[in-house]
């Protein structure tokens, strides 16, 4: 069941419409009683008008700072996938209402918070990945063989790496382990021990390093 067949029904209970009179309405609006056998574009007809009607969504949890905030279950996966494009310089604008702008290209759907199910999230997840592949060279799901490029946080910090230094390669790394191990202030180990969380703050410090190395390309 994708996210506007979801809405649907919300909006059903929420007017308080019976079966019959649901069906009816469904009718009325596309020549079809279900929703499921109905296109994407006839359900989004069908949420304008029960919207007209009274429906009215949950509004959007905010922040103290008054924006607002990205929630449902695959909020916090499409939110690191947009700062990861941002720190490989192909997003120009971090804010969430960039992001969004983005799932609602992918999914024709308005919020993080609808996305409910799994072929809805993935047109947004899957899309972000593959231009992130396409244009930086990110290997989701390739390790080549070296066990360290298995968190995808090591992987765009090695695509940052090779943006930075074209040259580099995985047998030539030219200074990334090294680098790596300065940035999060410990000795020199082995790159398998280093744990997934503290990729982030490597790609965050080569972020500012590749967004200045394009900034001054333009």
């Amino acid at each position: 069941m994708t996210s506007s067949i979801a809405a649907i029904h919300v909006a059903k209970k929420q007017l308080g419409l019976d079966d019959d009179v649901y069906r009816a309405k469904l009718y009325n609006i596309t020549g079809k009683r279900s929703a499921k056998d109905m296109s994407e574009a006839e359900r989004q007809n069908v949420l304008k008008v029960l919207r007209k009607e009274g429906f009215e969504p949950k509004p959007a949890e905010r922040r103290q700072d008054g924006r607002q905030k990205l929630t449902g279950k695959y909020a916090k996966k499409l939110q690191a996938l947009w700062i990861a494009a941002w720190n490989l310089g192909l997003v120009e604008n971090r804010d969430d209402a960039a992001l969004l702008a983005f799932v609602r290209r992918q999914t024709g759907i308005d919020h993080t918070r609808f996305l409910h199910h799994h072929d809805d999230a993935s047109r947004a997840i899957d899309g972000l990945k593959a231009w992130m592949n396409r244009e930086a060279r990110v290997g989701f799901g390739n390790t080549n063989g070296y066990d360290w490029l298995k968190p995808d946080g090591a992987k765009i910090a090695w695509a940052q790496w090779r943006i930075l230094n074209p040259a580099a390669s995985l047998i030539v790394r030219m200074g990334f382990d090294e680098t790596v191990f300065n940035i999060l202030g410990i000795a020199p180990v082995y790159m398998d021990a280093i744990a997934p969380g503290q990729w982030q703050t490597v790609m965050n410090v080569l972020g500012e390093q590749v967004r200045a190395k394009k900034a001054g390309s333009l």
